[in-house]
């Protein structure tokens, strides 16, 4: 790491980091510790985000609060955060000025040293998609850990990605999980092998069109050097691969929950089969373990392990590996987890459901279903999710600023499901026990109450997880 810390190209450079966040303040700290003239800019100005200034500030770099628009005079590079929509106007001067911005993660891949063993830098295996990026980039870095290498879930989850390539003990391969818009800002990333799980509308606010989107998920293939990795069930993803310049020899491995065909990973019997990663790809097939090493084995996720073992099989994972690497795996709060049952009615937190994608995936796994949704809509439309969900439906509970969307859809697809509203205008805990009441007044024995409210949570809670949290000790509190 000492090398990269004293290279003489960064002394001095006049850098910005736009925002305070996580990735923000980790770039700025790796940037001044690089030898560059770092200032931090954020739009806000209120005390939580002095606190955080503060710290940078004493380090000696300059933080101004309050004008996250101007870009400062001589300024030689943008590094920026995530969050930031790319038609800012910081962005356009940069742009005028002929300054590049790059992302934490191009600052990251910049930044790679050899490792000592091979001579050559930790190979990156990516994912991204619309849904299920983290539970399968942690399921693959649970199998390369099964497989015996030191590797970490890094990137738009677990340890923020520029931290893990200066780690002081080199990593031997990193699962990396890419948000579209860590993608938008990353021009020269060529990762080992890439992911792409699925295409949704998302973010459309962010990206201005579904085209931009996809044209920023499908960044991933790019000069991808071994497998890209694309989903059967979505044609979306495979139009990426085809799109994409790969290096010579690269190959299109699909996954699905099928029988899999020649080059590649689906389900045979209750089986996870390998056919793209064997010498006699044509007449046989690997054993990577079983569905029911899947934790939970809900389509959707049955879907994430296949494509973090086509992953872990295109660096060269064993079978075994992959099996115990999925049989090891936990997945995180908020993620399809079962809460409680009480009086024959089971309670499922989904939270992290902030889409309509995402909350089709988990519809799709339970029924009859008392369905708690709501909250931002972030631009989208529910009638297909509607659509398709109204047979499984008990109840809708509806919750938040955009409840009115999903309210519409359900008169407009399931005029047979009762709706109800029970905390209009509430936010919080309370709000919470009030939602949890009714769902548990409106669901019978045998019924699944979901909370997959296919909407961010902003709107009544700091994040998913504070509204997951919410949710579960609702529950609870029913058996008191």
């Amino acid at each position: 790491m000492g090398d990269r810390m004293n290279n003489p190209e960064w002394a001095g450079l006049p850098v910005v980091v736009t925002g305070l966040g996580l990735s923000g303040i980790s770039a700025a700290r790796v940037l001044h510790r690089l030898g560059a003239h770092v200032t931090v800019v954020d739009g806000g100005d209120g005390p939580g985000l002095a606190a955080k200034a503060a710290p940078l500030v004493e380090q000696g770099l300059a933080v101004r609060l309050g004008d996250g628009a101007t870009l400062p005079d001589g300024t030689a590079l943008v590094v920026t955060s995530p969050g930031w929509a790319p038609d800012g106007p910081l962005f356009a001067a940069a742009a005028a000025a002929g300054v590049p911005v790059w992302g934490d993660v191009e600052l990251a891949w910049r930044l790679r040293a050899p490792h000592p063993a091979t001579g050559e830098p930790a190979p990156w295996l990516a994912v991204t998609g619309t849904n299920g990026k983290t539970t399968t980039v942690q399921m693959l870095a649970s199998i390369l850990t099964a497989a015996g290498k030191r590797t970490a879930a890094v990137g738009n989850v677990g340890v923020p990605v520029l931290d893990a390539v200066l780690a002081e003990e080199p990593y031997d391969v990193l699962a990396v999980e890419l948000s579209s818009y860590q993608l938008h800002w990353a021009p020269s990333l060529r990762v080992h092998s890439g992911a792409v799980l699925n295409l949704a509308p998302d973010h459309l606010d962010w990206h201005g069109s579904m085209e931009a989107y996809a044209a920023a998920k499908g960044r991933i293939y790019e000069g991808n050097q071994v497998a890209c990795v694309y989903n059967l069930a979505d044609p979306a993803t495979e139009a990426l691969v085809r799109e994409a310049d790969v290096e010579e020899g690269c190959r299109a491995v699909g996954f699905g929950l099928d029988a899999p065909s020649v080059s590649n990973l689906g389900v045979v019997d209750g089986l996870l089969v390998d056919r793209a990663f064997v010498a006699d790809r044509a007449n046989s097939a690997a054993e990577l373990g079983a569905v029911a090493d899947v934790n939970p084995p809900a389509p959707h996720n049955i879907a994430n392990a296949l494509a973090a073992a086509a992953l872990a099989r295109a660096y060269g994972v064993d079978a075994k590996a992959v099996r115990d690497g999925l049989r090891a795996f936990t997945p995180d709060a908020h993620r399809i987890a079962h809460v409680a049952e009480i009086d024959g009615v089971a309670y499922v937190n989904d939270s992290k459901a902030t889409n309509t994608h995402a909350a089709a995936a988990s519809l799709a796994a339970y029924r009859p279903v008392v369905w708690i949704a709501g909250g931002l809509a972030k631009g989208a439309t529910f009638d297909e999710l509607v659509a398709a969900a109204a047979p499984r439906l008990r109840a809708a509970v509806l919750i938040g600023q955009d409840r009115g969307l999903i309210r519409e859809a359900l008169e407009r697809h399931a005029p047979e499901v009762p709706v109800l509203e029970p905390a209009p205008g509430q936010t919080g805990a309370e709000a919470m026990t009030a939602i949890v009441a009714a769902a548990a007044a409106a669901a019978e024995k045998g019924d699944t109450v979901l909370l997959a409210p296919a909407c961010a949570s902003m709107d009544m809670f700091t994040h998913y997880g504070e509204r997951g949290d919410a949710f579960a000790a609702a529950v609870r509190a029913l058996r008191a």
